[in-house]
């Protein structure tokens, strides 16, 4: 009983100090692999590498490093690495299938990093989704709406559906209207506008903004209000051309539009 309680008890010690050394190892392992993303950070930085390539880089050497620190603790705790290889291998086919979605996500990623339909930065509606592109990694791109809400989509979702990227071009239309009254001079009120429009900070000069006749309804004639901007100042050239329709065509007198209905009385 004696031999049997020591053995035991080295085997108890002998464990404790695996688990205490595999904590150990997972501990500089995970500092070790923050560290090698903080350098090659720094690295591509230097580089002047874009930031869209350089995060997926990151986000796969991490993925990489982290396997390879699992396996080193198996390795620790005795078990062979290749019969973890070849347990990883006969497990693929079914893990593969069960991931297909998140498999096809990463094959997703990397057709976005490669083709660049979009980069970090950039203003994009993207699987409905309208916002800025903070992150492109190995399977999920990472979209701060308009209303700062971060929000995380499946690369594959979004390479399945349309994408529009409102940074892609050099500058942007703002679209916007001005009712008119039945009574108001329509052709005195687009040359006012088109006057006063580029004097509006940011507007563009080239193209020059458009204000032309639109459509009817029942208060009177709609003109087209159609300023160009680049897309950092979009929201401030969309609010400070309302400002200016409302200040310039009440200084001009411009009647207020009215609603007009005919009731005809049959007899």
């Amino acid at each position: 009983m004696d031999e049997i309680l020591v053995t035991i008890k080295e085997g108890i010690a002998a464990a404790g100090l695996k688990i205490v050394g595999a904590i150990l190892l997972w501990i500089v392992g995970r500092w070790l692999i923050g560290f090698v993303e903080n350098m090659l950070a720094k690295v591509f930085n230097r580089q002047n590498l874009d930031a869209t390539v350089a995060r997926y880089f990151i986000s796969a050497a991490a993925v990489l490093l982290n396997i390879a620190l699992v396996v080193a603790i198996l390795g620790f705790f005795g078990v062979e690495t290749t019969t973890f290889a070849a347990l990883l291998a006969a497990g693929g086919v079914a893990i593969g299938m069960a991931w297909s979605g998140l498999l096809s996500n990463f094959a997703a990623g990397v057709f976005i990093v490669f083709f660049r339909p979009f980069k970090v930065g950039d203003l994009v509606n993207a699987a409905g989704v309208l916002g800025t592109v903070r992150e492109i990694s190995l399977f999920v791109t990472v979209i701060d709406t308009l209303d700062n809400v971060k929000t995380i989509i499946g690369n594959n979702k979004i390479l399945g559906d349309n994408i529009t990227n409102f940074t892609a071009n050099p500058f942007r239309r703002v679209d916007l209207s001005a009712q008119l009254a039945h009574s108001a001079d329509h052709q005195k009120a687009i040359a006012i506008l088109k006057a006063a429009l580029p004097k509006i900070p940011n507007v563009l000069a080239n193209p020059a903004p458009d204000v032309e006749m639109l459509e009817f309804n029942l208060a009177g004639p709609v003109l087209a209000v159609r300023p160009y901007c680049h897309n950092d100042n979009y929201w401030q050239v969309y609010f400070d051309t309302n400002k200016t329709i409302r200040e310039e065509l009440g200084k001009a007198g411009f009647p207020v539009p009215e609603q007009h209905f005919n009731v005809a009385q049959n007899k």
